[in-house]
Parts: C-alpha cells; structure tokens; sequence
C-alpha cells in the first residue's frame, strides 16, 4: 500500500508526502512500522478507548504516553510529549486496543505502569524547531568525536539525538572496556549549551541504529523489524552443517548473525531421527567414519578409514541397520551393498518436445549463389514455347543492355550465310510469332559451326583453341 501522495518530481527525484516520514498508511516504509490490524474493528457497546499511545522517535526508539485528554489521535500524527527536561516531538504509531498487545508484548502492566503525558499536537512552531534540531545532529556527532579524541577516551560515538526542543542531546557511544567520561561531559556541555546524557549501547544496537544492507542483499533485520536480540553461539551453525567461517557468518555489526537462530528450531526437530555421528561402522572390509549429514535429503556419507577420498552415501535407515547389527556382533561385508542409487523415473511429456531441434546457426546470413542472368533472346526450349503468329498475349521483350563491368572475350568472327528472311520481315530484336521459328534455326546453324571450328582447331587469332563463347 502507497500514500496517495508520494510521487516524483519532474527531475525524477522522490517527491514524498511532505509528512516528515509518518506516512499513516505506511507507504514510507519507516522503519518499524506497524499495521494496525484492529483499527477498522468496533469496541463493544459501553467500552472507552485505550487512552495510551505508542509513540515513535527517531531510529525507531519508542515509547507509550498516556491520553488523559481523551483527544482522538491517529497513527501519524506529530504530538508533543512530557520530557525531562521540557518537552519532545514524536509521531504516533499505534492506538487503540493494540497498544495493549504491545504492552504485555514488552511484560508491561497496563494498569500500573506510569506513562507519561501526551501534551497536545504538535504546533507549527514546534514543527519547524524540530527540524531544526534534527539537521544539527550529524555536524555535533563529528565534533563530538573530535572533543573525544582530545581526551584520549577509548569510545566510538555513533550516533547523537536531540529533543525537540532542543534543550537536551543523547549521545550514542560503544566501548569495549569502561570509560570515564566526567570530563567529556563537561567539554561537550560548554561546546553545545545544552544537556548532556551519555548512553552506552551494544555493536548490535549500534547496527540497528545506523542500518545496511547484509549479504543477502536485503536491509539488515534488526532495522527493519527485528526487536529483540537473542545470543547467537556457534552450535547454531554446527547443527546446520554450515562451515565455521566467521567471514561469512559474522554480521555487520562484528558479532554471528541473527539469522542463524531463525531456521535453527526446524533443524533440531530434523535431526532428532538421525544416529550419532561419533561412532563408527565395522566392517570386514574395514571401519568407516562419518563425513557429512545432509538432513533434508536424509543422507549421510562415510568414507573407509584408509580410503578417506571416497565417500560413500548411505540412507538414515541403512545406517541404523548397520549400527543395530555391529550391537550385535554382525559385521557386513562391505557398504557397498547399502549405497542408496537415485532410480530415474522416465517422465511421460504430454506435449511435443522440440528443444534441441533447431540449427543455433539458423538465423546466420549464408552467401548465396547468384543466378546467371539469360540473354534477352534466349530461350529454353524445356519451359518456354514459340506462340503462334497473331496472337494477343504475345507482347515484345526488351532489348538486352549491354554488361559493362564483364570483360569481352574473344569470338570466331565468321561472315554468315546469307538467310532467306533477310530481307523481308520484322527486325530479328523483336519476339514476334513469325520469325520466332527462324531465329531459332539460325542460332543452332551458328552453334554448329562453332563447335566445328573447335574441334579442328581452327581459330582466327591463332595460338590455343578459341574457348566456347559464354551465354
């Protein structure tokens, strides 16, 4: 779901809903933000409201403040809450009956826990003061760091915060070992004029509140939803047969990432059906240790203790068969016989498969041979036939023009006999049907006597044999 305002600009860049990050529908995706799934829900009839708010602060540092007004608040609205000293700005981000939840969720008593007070919404006054607070904390945290240094304070200070009224700044500090910081204090209160309060945090919350990206390619968790941190150990990884590199298991903040507690439950359950893996098989062709589990294909691989390159994959339920019968004194003769073999099952296709059957060279342009174009008059006897004289379809070709880039190439330059048409009749360039039968004629009397001349060797010229004339 989107705020119906977020957009973009016309340079492209993020436009927002001009709400400083307390989107009501959540569309601002802010860190830790919450959909109340009871807001659209009905109190019975002569049930008050939930009178608590839950309030959000910056990096999503929250808090619950008692309504004593009874003022209809709604998820998003900046309101001014009781702070010591003065007063802070925050967003809203829950109410109603789910507030509840949330406090038994954190092992709050609804009824005895002392909330603070909500003052009233925020005023455009304090609006504009709250920005202005919130733009001095990235230049006061490097000098802050700076002033620490001066004092040779062994501490990182990770992050400042200011109230909204900008009467009081937390400092976020991580440290290995114990620091005193008196006089840090009393340098940083001279420096900024306001209060002063130190606050020590762990590397983990130190992430939270800075944020990322993690291996996965996804923002870290514990800056998105994660709230609480459990201790991770590396038995973790060894129960989900994961390498011990703490390269690759280490998070950003330095320690074992959270997310090897998410899956770890399921696994324990798997591998509660598998055999210890300390012992090992006999057999007659020798003992065999274990190598690796894969749990979800329950397998397990053993290799011969003199032949510790060749692995052997054995079923959870073989396994357990050869351990029952080493208790019982029974060695088999080798593994062999128990390695589980994949049985491939011949898979009925309802369609037609036609992958694999086109040429991948299908679409490559191929150098075509190029056609020998006929001359003008020639015809092939085979195909074409001489129309008679008078006919209505028969329509004169066009002369043949003459080829320029192809080279001459000698002929037999004979004087022709006289023809018997040759004085009367149309001109032999023109195709009609009554000298069609005459040219025809006299173009095989001159092949023929070409062909003549070839074989005794007559040419002209002289020197080799005039080769045949191309057509």
């Amino acid at each position: 779901m989107a705020c119906g305002n977020c957009g973009s600009t016309e340079d492209g860049l993020p436009k927002g809903c001009k709400n400083n990050g307390a989107c009501g529908v959540g569309g601002c995706n802010h860190k830790m933000s919450v959909f109340d799934w009871l807001a659209n829900m009905e109190l019975p009839e002569g049930s008050k409201k939930f009178n608590v708010l839950e309030v959000r602060f910056k990096n999503g540092r929250k808090d619950f403040y008692k309504n004593e007004d009874d003022i209809e608040y709604y998820a998003g609205d900046i309101v001014a809450v009781e702070a010591n000293p003065g007063h802070d700005v925050g967003v809203v981000s829950m109410t109603g009956e789910l507030v509840k939840l949330q406090m038994k969720k954190r092992g709050l008593n609804i009824h005895t826990h002392q909330c603070k007070k909500v003052f009233r919404k925020a005023k455009p006054l304090d609006v504009e003061k709250w920005k202005l607070a919130q733009q001095l904390e990235v230049e006061t945290m490097y000098r802050a760091r700076v002033i620490a240094l001066k004092h040779n304070l062994q501490m990182k200070i990770s992050d400042v915060e200011y109230q909204g009224d900008k009467s009081k700044a937390t400092f976020y500090y991580t440290a290995e070992d114990r620091v005193d910081f008196r006089e840090l204090i009393k340098s940083l209160h001279e420096e900024f004029r306001v209060k002063i309060e130190m606050r020590q945090i762990g590397s983990r919350q130190e992430a939270s509140r800075l944020g990322g990206i993690g291996s996965c390619g996804r923002e870290l968790c514990c800056s998105t939803w994660l709230t609480d941190f459990r201790s991770v150990s590396t038995s973790a990884a060894r129960y989900q047969q994961l390498a011990l590199n703490p390269l690759k298991l280490a998070g950003q903040c330095g320690k074992l990432k959270c997310c090897l507690n998410f899956e770890l439950d399921t696994y324990l359950d798997e591998i509660k059906d598998f055999p210890e893996t300390d012992q090992r098989i006999k057999t007659k062709r020798g003992d065999a240790f274990h190598q690796k589990t894969d749990i979800f294909k329950r397998m397990m691989w053993f290799s011969y203790v003199d032949e510790p390159g060749a692995f052997i994959p054995l079923e959870v339920d073989a396994v357990k068969e050869i351990y029952g019968m080493n208790k019982k004194g029974v060695f088999p003769d080798d593994l062999k016989s128990f390695i589980y073999t994949e049985e491939e099952e011949e898979i009925e296709h309802d369609y037609e498969n036609v992958v694999g059957q086109d040429s991948l060279t299908r679409f490559d342009n191929k150098k075509k041979k190029k056609k020998r174009k006929k001359p003008a008059g020639a015809n092939n006897s085979n195909t074409l036939e001489a129309k008679p004289a008078g006919s209505q379809n028969a329509a004169p070709k066009e002369p043949r023009k003459p080829q320029q880039d192809r080279p001459a190439q000698p002929r037999n330059k004979e004087p022709r006999p006289p023809q018997a048409n040759q004085g009367a009749g149309p001109k032999p360039n023109q195709n009609t049907g009554g000298n069609a039968g005459g040219n025809t004629q006299n173009r095989n009397h001159n092949q023929q006597r070409r062909n003549n001349n070839h074989r005794k060797g007559n040419n002209p010229q002289g020197g080799a044999p005039a080769s045949k004339p191309t057509e």
